[in-house]
């Protein structure tokens, strides 16, 4: 078996590509691994020592995660979603993998694409305790790293196409790398136009309940239902509001709103990027008449105005208002199927 064709792979550069993939950075490690796996059985590595390695790499990340999610709460994995257009539908998946298994969740999470970023800070969000936390974590690194490693251990024969897979992967991950920074900066920009376009349209929570108190035409649209909460029933809202999904509203095409209703969006986040994005895909449907609500639901909660668990349907706001929503649809066909 040759070694020829291989680059040099040393110890700390194990460590740091498992460290950096685990940070979310786009670096290979499965093929850093794997293919260490291979150098071992030739006896340039001890088997052994790459898998505690890799160990330490994820546990040393996924703790960093854990910490941020203790500190910031939902807010870190919200941003971890806020670079995915479907990110917040991950966010649900892992919190109901968590709610089913626990920090079990934890043994094969870093086998599934998405779930593996999100679940060590959701297990800070969640106040999962420390000590078990590392012990979980520490299996689940364990069996990611020795899978991979064995794998490459196993069919070292082969060497010589992982080793030309590992060179085309350096070559490709320069590209790789300058797209990933390309996107990045694209969302930034995206994100500070929707906030500077959604600065005049604003309305406070004051002038939302006057509003509101004399009947005038307004759809509240409550967007908690997809933002990781438990229980979303249980979460208050503003009397009247309706709880949607911000991806129904964002996606769908059935969205249809008069030109005599304002439509007011509101969340839980403090700068209110949920709303704004979705209030920006609104005005790409052509609604123009939409305005978000300053400082969001927890505005409104600091001023002592009401709240109630018991709001309305999409269906009942639309009914009386002359608009259509995306649920109706939902709703409906599982009416005609039932």
């Amino acid at each position: 078996m040759t070694i020829n064709h291989i680059p040099a792979i040393t110890y700390p550069m194990i460590f740091i590509a498992v460290f950096a993939n685990q940070l979310c950075l786009p670096i290979p490690s499965i093929l850093f691994l794997i293919t260490a796996g291979a150098l071992a059985r030739a006896g340039s590595l001890n088997l052994e020592g790459v898998i505690l390695l890799g160990v330490a790499g994820c546990v040393l990340a996924d703790f960093a995660w854990f910490a941020l999610g203790r500190r910031c709460g939902y807010r870190i994995v919200r941003g971890l979603c806020g670079f995915s257009m479907d990110g917040q539908q991950y966010a649900v998946k892992a919190r109901k993998f968590f709610a089913r298994r626990g920090l079990a969740t934890l043994l094969f999470a870093k086998f599934i694409p998405g779930l593996d970023v999100l679940m060590p800070p959701l297990a800070g969000t969640l106040n999962g305790e420390t000590l078990p936390f590392l012990i979980f974590d520490t299996a689940g690194a364990f069996l990611w790293s020795a899978g991979y490693c064995l794998a490459g251990y196993l069919f070292a024969d082969h060497l010589e196409i992982v080793a030309l897979g590992l060179a085309r992967m350096g070559r490709i991950l320069e590209m790789v790398l300058a797209g990933v920074l390309c996107y990045l900066l694209l969302r930034t920009w995206e994100l500070l136009r929707t906030i500077c376009e959604l600065r005049l349209r604003t309305i406070s929570p004051m002038a939302l309940e006057e509003k509101l108190d004399v009947g005038a035409k307004i759809a509240v649209l409550d967007l908690l239902e997809v933002e990781g909460q438990k229980n979303p029933k249980a979460i208050p809202g503003i009397p009247g509001a309706a709880r949607i999904s911000p991806t129904s509203l964002r996606s769908s095409a059935k969205v249809r709103v008069p030109s005599d209703v304002k439509i007011v969006l509101y969340c839980s986040s403090p700068n209110q990027l949920a709303s704004a994005r979705t209030a920006l895909a609104l005005r790409r449907k052509g609604i123009s008449n939409v305005w978000v609500l300053q400082g969001g639901l927890k505005a409104w909660r600091e001023l002592g105005l009401p709240v109630t668990t018991n709001l309305c349907s999409p269906v009942e706001v639309a009914a009386g208002l002359g608009i259509e929503l995306p649920e109706m649809k939902s709703r409906a066909r599982k009416a005609v199927f039932a």
